[in-house]
Parts: structure tokens; sequence; C-alpha cells
């Protein structure tokens, strides 16, 4: 396989490329939404409170949910099904990574309507911890303060290069 310019240029940069989302999402509710550590998990804003967030999340396949404030209060609202902040987090995630990506993560049944009501509505979880993708959430708005350089991170040091000589 023969390189081209541009990979090589991606290959030699301190970022990486961002796989745009499937449509554009405000980021005021729910800054933060991953598939990660087979959940989708993500920081909602309060409604209420602008010092408050939830950390809300949804398991693969059992569709148990959990929902808390960052500093692990558990959610007043959360029920089997989840939640208006369970709630927020699913539609962001459909508009970040798409219907059929979020449906296949979480292993919800093929079938009609949106995937919310394909969602089983498992139980209510609130041993999940907050502080982990709270964490993550905080990490990645750090890197939101760093200026645009070609120059490695530190940090970042430890990925191994794509297509490295070795």
């Amino acid at each position: 396989m023969v390189e081209n310019a541009e990979t090589i240029r991606w290959e030699r940069r301190a970022t990486a490329r961002v796989v745009p989302g499937a449509r554009p999402r405000k980021v005021v509710k729910v800054p933060f939404v991953e598939l990660a550590d087979g959940r989708l998990q993500g920081v909602v804003s309060s409604g209420s409170d602008i010092a408050r967030v939830y950390v809300s999340a949804i398991e693969a396949g059992s569709h148990d949910v959990s929902c808390g404030t960052n500093n692990n209060r558990p959610c007043g609202g959360a029920r089997p099904g989840g939640c208006k902040h369970v709630d927020a987090l699913v539609k962001e995630a459909v508009l970040q990574y798409g219907e059929e990506r979020v449906g296949r993560y979480l292993r919800a049944e093929p079938g009609d309507g949106d995937l919310a009501s394909r969602l089983r509505g498992g139980g209510v979880n609130h041993d999940r911890p907050a502080a982990e993708v709270f964490s993550r959430f905080l990490r990645h708005l750090a890197y939101l303060e760093v200026p645009e350089s070609a120059a490695p991170l530190p940090e970042l040091r430890w990925f191994p290069a794509t297509g490295a000589v070795r």
C-alpha cells in the first residue's frame, strides 16, 4: 500500500482526526457523551442549577440506568427506563453517533420506533461511580485550552505511531 502525503502528514501531527458527528448537536445540555466501558455514558447539565451536572449511563444489553451528580448523589428522578437526564443523553448520542451505531452498541433490538422506545428499561443502578466519567470529561475540556500545534503532546507520547518502522 502506497502512503500519500496526507496520510503521512496526519501521522506526524499531535492531534488526531475527529470523526464528524452524525448531525450537529448543541453541547450546552449534554456537553460530553461517549460509548465506552460497555455503556452509553456522559455528562448532562442540570436544568435548575448551573453549578450541578449529572453523570448518566445506560448499560449495554441489560439497559440498566444510572444517574447521579458529579459528587455521587443519586438522581431523584431515576427510575427503571431512565430519567430526563438519561433521555437527554440518548438523544444527544443519536445526534453524535447515529441511531444505528448507538442501538448496536447498546444491543437494542431492531424494530419500529426511535431508539429510546426500543430500550428495554432495565433497573436502576446507583452503584456506578460518576467520578470516572466526570474526570474523563474534565480531561477532554483541558485539551480545548491547548494551543494548536504539530508538536507532540508529552502526555500522549506513549501512543504507538501508526506505520512506524520497528
